[in-house]
């Protein structure tokens, strides 16, 4: 009879491991599905206060407040997309004339003269670069091979961008679709929390990504107009491209700092390397370095605490920890995770006393 049992539950256990193995396989299978599902998510939660503005306000009925809703979505992204056209169009054919060469002797010519104003001796300055190599071997061909790939990326987004625009529009329409979804495996006496959690991380995360675009918005303004008073072309489009990369936190800021730096100095190609390129440089790293300041010590704390209602030291804490256990990734979803981890945690286990204190401000 023990026999009988032990072996019922070795092959329970055995079913069990592989439906899960079998449930991961599919999930891995249909990873692109499931990445389109997440930004239809994230484009109907941040097209869900326009659908309700022109409901309430302008007596739009749902079906035309959401249409509405997807035409301006739609209308901004190819805005956007027009905008960035010409620029790499125009990027790409500096890059034709980028003399890599020539890009080398100038960055050994400034490294040569910051030794020499720093009374360094230009014998040791020298005999320090050929000792070491460093710069004569920097693959300085990795400036326009980025960008390229960055181009012949672009066209894969066609079948994406209409998948995840048809699910943003039922997702506007139908806004319970995804709510009856999740309440089909949820039993009948924790029916009500759900209702409150799923309501909840929806405002809450609504509120994220307008106040993610405001700030972003504002790295926008400063960066434009920093980059116009220094005369640089295609200002606006410059400034808008290195502001969406800010997206990513903490990595986002550098990598768009380097990419407008690359860009101002490939818009003058051509011209005297320290007379023209390198001033227009030190005043874009100023230009930058304001905006960031701006960015860290007032923007982000304000607008990320006001909108998931944590504070900014958790904010930084959870950022950090997600980017050193996912990655990239990991950093951008870090805070809407952990806001309707958040939101759960307060109506499942709201007398625990942990979870009060985390969860105080909700």
């Amino acid at each position: 009879m023990k026999s009988k049992i032990i072996a019922n539950g070795i092959l329970r256990a055995v079913g069990i491991i592989v439906a899960v193995v079998l449930v991961l396989f599919f999930l891995y299978k249909i990873q692109s599905v499931i990445f389109y599902i997440v930004i239809a998510g994230v484009i109907s939660l941040i097209g869900r206060p326009i659908v309700i503005f022109l409901r309430r306000r302008l007596k739009f009925n749902n079906t035309l407040a959401v249409i509405a809703t997807m035409l301006i979505i739609v209308g901004v992204f190819f805005g956007i997309i027009s905008l960035l056209i010409p620029l790499i169009i125009e990027q790409g054919q500096n890059l034709a004339l980028l003399d890599i060469d020539q890009l080398k002797t100038n960055i050994e010519s400034i490294y040569k003269e910051a030794i020499t104003y720093l009374d360094v001796s230009v014998v040791d300055a020298e005999q320090a670069i050929n000792d070491s190599k460093i710069l004569s071997n920097l693959d300085y061909s990795i400036i326009p091979n980025f960008l390229n790939s960055f181009i012949s990326g672009i066209g894969s987004f066609s079948i994406g961008l209409m998948s995840v625009l048809f699910i943003a529009f039922f997702f506007l329409k139908d806004s319970n679709l995804f709510k009856q979804g999740i309440m089909t495996f949820i039993p009948e006496n924790k029916e009500s929390n759900t209702k409150r959690s799923i309501s909840k991380i929806s405002d809450l995360l609504s509120r994220y990504f307008v106040g993610l675009f405001l700030q972003l918005f504002i790295l926008f303004i400063i960066y434009t107009i920093g980059l116009l008073i220094i005369g640089i072309k295609n200002a606006i489009v410059i400034a808008f491209l290195c502001a969406l990369i800010n997206i990513i936190p903490y990595l986002g800021p550098l990598i768009g700092g380097a990419l407008m730096m690359f860009l101002v100095m490939t818009n003058n190609l051509g011209e005297s390397f320290m007379d023209v390129i390198l001033p227009k440089l030190f005043y874009t790293l100023l230009v930058i370095t304001f905006a960031q300041l701006i960015d860290n010590f007032f923007s982000q704390p304000f607008i990320f605490s006001k909108s998931v209602k944590s504070h900014p030291l958790e904010i930084f804490l959870i950022i950090i920890i997600a980017g050193l256990l996912f990655g990239v990734v990991g950093m951008i979803v870090a805070v809407p995770v952990y806001t309707a981890i958040k939101v759960i945690l307060k109506e499942f286990l709201s007398e625990n006393k942990m979870v009060k204190k985390l969860t105080q401000g909700l």
